[in-house]
């Protein structure tokens, strides 16, 4: 079997893993009770001012995907996504302590964290949670696509859906929609009356394990597979 080849950024993911277990924290399986949408949130809090906020302190709780880091020594500021909304997130040092700082010091764009915190705006207006409490969730150990040019080539989108689902939005919106589509179109026939019913699919062509076996040339590795 071939050696698996990192890059370094791989590398120091991976690095990293014993430096949760050292913290206590297991790096691939924290449970964790989020309550709220990143995309309720926005809808809620988006016109805030400053100065409501500042008024009535807004609790929140989300968890998501750490797209960006920012840091600036004792403080900085993250965005997370979740399934349906991205938010900014501001942490720092003098609001969370050192041991909860040090947990988010491990952290890499592709995390899986909690946030826990109240609302504000930024300086620049941008609605943004002022972290309380960070809470690792799971490790990524492979960088995201680079965020400036992005996952843009069509077969390694088509390879790695997973990949296109997590950093494209449009790609995200269409796979969230497509169900939503189907229940709304099953649903409209149920209340007409009609009844879905499975069907073999007929074929000309065996597939699957009754298909015939064949060889192919792979041009890349110069060799049959």
């Amino acid at each position: 079997m071939e050696e698996l080849r990192l890059n370094d950024q791989e590398e120091a993911r991976r690095a990293k893993l014993a430096k949760y277990e050292e913290l206590g924290i297991d790096p691939f399986g924290s449970r964790y009770e989020w309550k709220d949408r990143i995309v309720d949130l926005r809808e809620k809090y988006g016109e805030f001012t400053e100065e409501q906020f500042n008024e009535n302190p807004i609790p929140c709780n989300i968890a998501g995907r750490i797209m960006i880091i920012r840091s600036m020594g004792k403080a900085a500021f993250f965005t997370v996504k979740d399934e349906y909304g991205t938010i900014q997130v501001w942490i720092g040092k003098n609001v969370v302590g050192d041991d909860n700082y040090a947990v988010f010091k491990l952290a890499d764009t592709g995390d899986i964290v909690g946030i826990e915190g109240t609302m504000m705006k930024s300086r620049t207006g941008e609605l943004t949670i002022r972290c309380a409490k960070f809470t690792h969730i799971t490790k990524c150990l492979k960088p995201l696509p680079e965020k400036f040019h992005g996952f843009t080539d069509l077969e390694d989108r088509s390879r790695k859906r997973y990949l296109d689902l997590m950093v494209n939005d449009e790609s995200r919106r269409i796979a969230l929609a497509r169900p939503r589509i189907i229940r709304a179109i099953q649903k409209y026939c149920d209340d007409l009356g009609f009844v879905e019913v499975e069907t073999s699919i007929l074929s000309p062509i065996l597939g699957g394990a009754a298909a015939r076996p064949f060889i192919t040339h792979h041009n890349a590795l110069e060799k049959d597979i």
